[in-house]
Protein backbone atom coordinates (compact mmCIF):
# COMPACT_ATOMS: atom_id res chain seq x y z
CA UNK A 1 0.00 0.00 0.00
CA UNK A 2 1.55 3.51 -0.80
CA UNK A 3 -0.11 7.10 0.03
CA UNK A 4 0.20 10.06 -1.97
CA UNK A 5 -0.91 13.41 -2.13
CA UNK A 6 -3.38 14.01 -4.40
CA UNK A 7 -4.78 17.25 -5.94
CA UNK A 8 -6.56 19.48 -3.19
CA UNK A 9 -4.45 18.14 -0.42
CA UNK A 10 -6.53 14.70 -0.12
CA UNK A 11 -4.72 11.64 0.43
CA UNK A 12 -5.55 8.42 -1.91
CA UNK A 13 -4.12 4.97 -1.01
CA UNK A 14 -2.90 2.97 -4.06
CA UNK A 15 -2.31 -0.48 -4.43
CA UNK A 16 0.97 -0.98 -6.00
CA UNK A 17 3.10 1.55 -7.82
CA UNK A 18 2.78 5.60 -8.80
CA UNK A 19 2.57 4.68 -12.53
CA UNK A 20 1.79 8.76 -13.17
CA UNK A 21 5.26 10.12 -15.58
CA UNK A 22 5.76 13.57 -15.00
CA UNK A 23 7.86 15.20 -17.46
CA UNK A 24 9.79 18.46 -17.35
CA UNK A 25 11.23 19.73 -20.49
CA UNK A 26 12.94 22.95 -21.06
CA UNK A 27 15.66 25.52 -23.23
CA UNK A 28 17.85 27.33 -21.23
CA UNK A 29 19.47 30.48 -23.52
CA UNK A 30 22.58 32.56 -22.58
CA UNK A 31 23.08 35.39 -25.01
CA UNK A 32 26.65 37.48 -25.34
CA UNK A 33 28.31 40.45 -27.24
CA UNK A 34 31.20 38.92 -28.58
CA UNK A 35 32.42 41.10 -32.18
CA UNK A 36 35.56 40.20 -33.22
CA UNK A 37 36.81 36.75 -34.31
CA UNK A 38 39.13 35.86 -31.55
CA UNK A 39 36.55 36.76 -28.96
CA UNK A 40 33.98 34.51 -30.53
CA UNK A 41 36.51 31.58 -30.05
CA UNK A 42 37.23 32.42 -26.98
CA UNK A 43 33.91 33.00 -25.95
CA UNK A 44 33.11 29.19 -27.15
CA UNK A 45 36.25 27.48 -25.30
CA UNK A 46 34.81 29.59 -22.43
CA UNK A 47 31.59 27.31 -22.90
CA UNK A 48 33.24 24.26 -23.60
CA UNK A 49 35.24 24.42 -20.33
CA UNK A 50 32.45 25.46 -18.00
CA UNK A 51 30.02 23.46 -19.62
CA UNK A 52 31.77 20.55 -20.29
CA UNK A 53 30.41 16.73 -19.96
CA UNK A 54 31.92 16.62 -16.08
CA UNK A 55 30.26 19.52 -14.86
CA UNK A 56 26.77 18.49 -16.57
CA UNK A 57 27.27 15.30 -14.76
CA UNK A 58 27.63 17.01 -11.45
CA UNK A 59 24.53 18.86 -12.29
CA UNK A 60 22.59 16.13 -13.07
CA UNK A 61 23.65 13.95 -9.66
CA UNK A 62 22.84 17.05 -7.61
CA UNK A 63 19.28 17.50 -9.41
CA UNK A 64 18.69 13.36 -8.46
CA UNK A 65 19.58 14.47 -5.05
CA UNK A 66 17.12 17.50 -5.13
CA UNK A 67 14.09 14.80 -6.51
CA UNK A 68 15.21 12.41 -4.26
CA UNK A 69 15.47 9.94 -6.80
CA UNK A 70 18.88 7.53 -6.94
CA UNK A 71 20.93 7.54 -9.54
CA UNK A 72 21.64 4.54 -11.16
CA UNK A 73 23.45 4.88 -14.65
CA UNK A 74 25.36 7.55 -16.55
CA UNK A 75 26.58 8.05 -19.62
CA UNK A 76 28.27 11.31 -21.15
CA UNK A 77 30.13 12.87 -24.02
CA UNK A 78 32.09 15.74 -25.40
CA UNK A 79 31.62 16.63 -28.60
CA UNK A 80 33.72 17.92 -31.62
CA UNK A 81 34.59 20.66 -31.91
CA UNK A 82 31.29 22.20 -29.74
CA UNK A 83 28.89 20.38 -27.29
CA UNK A 84 28.32 18.45 -24.63
CA UNK A 85 25.53 15.79 -23.42
CA UNK A 86 24.91 13.58 -20.25
CA UNK A 87 21.97 10.97 -20.28
CA UNK A 88 21.52 9.66 -16.64
CA UNK A 89 18.81 6.66 -15.70
CA UNK A 90 17.10 6.90 -11.90
CA UNK A 91 15.10 4.64 -10.30
CA UNK A 92 12.66 6.45 -7.22
CA UNK A 93 13.02 5.91 -3.66
CA UNK A 94 9.92 4.00 -2.87
CA UNK A 95 9.70 2.29 0.40
CA UNK A 96 9.79 -1.41 0.84
CA UNK A 97 10.38 -1.42 -3.41
CA UNK A 98 12.77 -3.97 -4.08
CA UNK A 99 16.58 -3.78 -4.43
CA UNK A 100 17.53 -3.39 -8.48
CA UNK A 101 20.51 -4.67 -9.46
CA UNK A 102 22.51 -2.16 -11.64
CA UNK A 103 22.66 -4.79 -14.73
CA UNK A 104 19.30 -6.52 -14.45
CA UNK A 105 17.50 -6.32 -17.61
CA UNK A 106 14.64 -5.28 -15.51
CA UNK A 107 16.20 -1.95 -14.79
CA UNK A 108 16.18 -0.86 -18.57
CA UNK A 109 12.38 -1.79 -18.67
CA UNK A 110 11.52 0.04 -15.21
CA UNK A 111 13.76 3.33 -15.82
CA UNK A 112 12.18 4.50 -19.79
CA UNK A 113 9.79 6.75 -17.25
CA UNK A 114 12.67 7.85 -15.17
CA UNK A 115 15.77 9.70 -16.84
CA UNK A 116 17.24 13.08 -16.99
CA UNK A 117 19.29 14.17 -20.86
CA UNK A 118 21.09 17.57 -20.94
CA UNK A 119 22.55 18.38 -24.14
CA UNK A 120 24.74 22.06 -24.93
CA UNK A 121 24.79 24.21 -28.11
CA UNK A 122 27.10 26.66 -28.20
CA UNK A 123 27.09 28.79 -31.65
CA UNK A 124 28.04 32.64 -32.69
CA UNK A 125 27.19 34.81 -35.53
CA UNK A 126 30.27 35.94 -37.54
CA UNK A 127 27.73 39.08 -38.94
CA UNK A 128 26.35 40.56 -35.46
CA UNK A 129 28.27 39.82 -33.02
CA UNK A 130 26.00 37.64 -30.81
CA UNK A 131 26.74 34.59 -29.45
CA UNK A 132 24.31 31.97 -28.13
CA UNK A 133 24.41 29.27 -25.85
CA UNK A 134 21.57 26.90 -25.60
CA UNK A 135 21.36 23.86 -23.03
CA UNK A 136 18.29 21.68 -23.46
CA UNK A 137 17.31 19.80 -20.13
CA UNK A 138 14.69 16.99 -19.87
CA UNK A 139 13.42 15.14 -16.64
CA UNK A 140 11.14 12.29 -17.07
CA UNK A 141 10.24 10.73 -13.93
CA UNK A 142 7.49 8.16 -12.32
CA UNK A 143 6.69 7.61 -9.38
CA UNK A 144 6.02 9.71 -6.25
CA UNK A 145 9.27 12.40 -7.38
CA UNK A 146 8.45 15.29 -9.21
CA UNK A 147 11.23 17.08 -11.27
CA UNK A 148 9.87 20.35 -10.40
CA UNK A 149 11.65 20.24 -7.00
CA UNK A 150 14.64 21.14 -9.24
CA UNK A 151 13.82 23.95 -11.25
CA UNK A 152 15.84 27.10 -8.91
CA UNK A 153 18.60 24.47 -9.10
CA UNK A 154 18.83 24.50 -12.72
CA UNK A 155 17.95 28.24 -13.26
CA UNK A 156 21.03 29.04 -11.11
CA UNK A 157 23.50 26.78 -12.69
CA UNK A 158 22.71 28.22 -15.90
CA UNK A 159 22.77 31.85 -16.94
CA UNK A 160 19.40 32.11 -18.25
CA UNK A 161 18.52 35.18 -20.63
CA UNK A 162 15.69 33.44 -21.61
CA UNK A 163 13.68 30.26 -20.28
CA UNK A 164 11.05 27.88 -22.43
CA UNK A 165 9.78 25.10 -20.16
CA UNK A 166 7.16 22.80 -20.61
CA UNK A 167 5.64 20.29 -17.95
CA UNK A 168 3.11 17.48 -18.67
CA UNK A 169 1.90 14.69 -16.32
CA UNK A 170 1.40 11.78 -18.67
CA UNK A 171 -0.82 8.41 -17.64
CA UNK A 172 -2.90 7.08 -14.67
CA UNK A 173 -2.43 5.42 -11.57
CA UNK A 174 -5.18 3.51 -9.84
CA UNK A 175 -6.52 3.49 -5.94
CA UNK A 176 -7.07 0.36 -3.83
CA UNK A 177 -10.82 0.88 -5.17
CA UNK A 178 -9.80 0.50 -8.78
CA UNK A 179 -10.74 4.31 -9.72
CA UNK A 180 -7.98 6.16 -12.22
CA UNK A 181 -5.85 9.05 -10.57
CA UNK A 182 -4.50 11.28 -13.38
CA UNK A 183 -2.62 13.87 -11.24
CA UNK A 184 -0.99 13.69 -8.16
CA UNK A 185 0.16 17.37 -7.28
CA UNK A 186 -1.33 20.37 -6.97
CA UNK A 187 -0.71 22.64 -10.10
CA UNK A 188 -2.34 25.05 -12.49
CA UNK A 189 1.11 27.00 -13.44
CA UNK A 190 4.84 26.18 -13.86
CA UNK A 191 4.95 29.80 -12.19
CA UNK A 192 3.71 28.17 -8.60
CA UNK A 193 6.83 26.79 -8.61
CA UNK A 194 9.05 29.80 -9.10
CA UNK A 195 9.79 32.17 -6.57
CA UNK A 196 8.49 35.36 -6.89
CA UNK A 197 11.77 37.17 -6.51
CA UNK A 198 13.33 35.69 -9.55
CA UNK A 199 9.74 36.11 -11.74
CA UNK A 200 10.62 39.61 -10.79
CA UNK A 201 13.60 39.95 -13.28
CA UNK A 202 11.37 38.35 -15.85
CA UNK A 203 8.61 39.01 -18.77
CA UNK A 204 6.81 35.69 -17.83
CA UNK A 205 4.13 34.38 -20.72
CA UNK A 206 1.70 30.97 -20.02
CA UNK A 207 -0.06 28.73 -21.86
CA UNK A 208 -1.75 26.17 -19.97
CA UNK A 209 -4.05 23.52 -20.64
CA UNK A 210 -5.14 22.15 -17.06
CA UNK A 211 -7.64 19.64 -17.72
CA UNK A 212 -4.93 17.92 -19.98
CA UNK A 213 -2.06 18.36 -17.26
CA UNK A 214 -0.19 20.06 -19.92
CA UNK A 215 1.90 23.48 -18.66
CA UNK A 216 4.04 25.71 -20.40
CA UNK A 217 5.81 28.44 -19.17
CA UNK A 218 8.48 31.14 -21.44
CA UNK A 219 10.22 34.06 -19.53
CA UNK A 220 12.71 36.38 -20.93
CA UNK A 221 14.79 38.70 -18.88
CA UNK A 222 13.10 42.25 -18.51
CA UNK A 223 16.48 44.42 -18.09
CA UNK A 224 19.37 44.17 -19.60
CA UNK A 225 22.86 45.73 -17.95
CA UNK A 226 25.14 46.52 -20.62
CA UNK A 227 28.13 45.11 -19.07
CA UNK A 228 27.05 41.86 -17.86
CA UNK A 229 26.41 41.05 -21.97
CA UNK A 230 30.39 41.71 -23.32
CA UNK A 231 32.28 38.95 -23.77
CA UNK A 232 36.44 39.40 -24.79
CA UNK A 233 37.87 42.71 -26.29
CA UNK A 234 34.37 44.10 -26.21
CA UNK A 235 34.76 44.07 -22.93
CA UNK A 236 36.41 47.97 -23.97
CA UNK A 237 34.07 50.69 -22.95
CA UNK A 238 32.66 51.78 -26.48
CA UNK A 239 30.59 55.10 -27.19
CA UNK A 240 27.43 55.96 -26.16
CA UNK A 241 25.55 55.48 -29.41
CA UNK A 242 27.33 52.29 -30.07
CA UNK A 243 26.52 50.96 -26.67
CA UNK A 244 22.49 51.49 -27.29
CA UNK A 245 23.22 49.58 -30.87
CA UNK A 246 24.53 46.78 -28.77
CA UNK A 247 21.75 46.85 -26.51
CA UNK A 248 19.20 46.96 -29.09
CA UNK A 249 20.84 44.22 -30.95
CA UNK A 250 20.82 41.86 -28.02
CA UNK A 251 17.59 42.70 -27.01
CA UNK A 252 16.22 42.14 -30.51
CA UNK A 253 17.86 38.16 -30.56
CA UNK A 254 16.64 37.76 -26.92
CA UNK A 255 12.78 38.58 -27.81
CA UNK A 256 13.31 36.35 -31.35
CA UNK A 257 14.26 33.39 -28.62
CA UNK A 258 11.15 34.42 -26.39
CA UNK A 259 8.50 34.68 -29.67
CA UNK A 260 10.54 31.63 -31.35
CA UNK A 261 10.09 34.25 -34.77
CA UNK A 262 12.75 36.48 -36.89
CA UNK A 263 12.32 40.47 -36.15
CA UNK A 264 13.51 43.31 -38.41
CA UNK A 265 17.26 43.86 -37.56
CA UNK A 266 18.03 46.22 -40.80
CA UNK A 267 18.74 49.31 -38.38
CA UNK A 268 21.04 46.79 -36.58
CA UNK A 269 23.91 46.47 -38.39
CA UNK A 270 27.24 48.54 -38.87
Amino acid sequence: MLLIRRVKGQKIKLEGFNNLTKSLSFNIYDICYARSRESQIEYLEYIDEEYNSERLEAITAEVTRIIDARLVQVSTQDYEPRGASVVALLNDEVADAPVINKTSPGVVGHLDKSHITMHTYPEYDRATGIATFRVDIDISTCGTISPLKALHYLFDSFDSDVIIIDYRVRGFTRDRKGRKHFIDHDVSSIQDYIDDDFLDSYTVYDVNVIGDHNFHTKMRKRDLIFDDYLFGKESEEPQAAEQKRILKLLDTEIQELFECKNLDRRDLFL
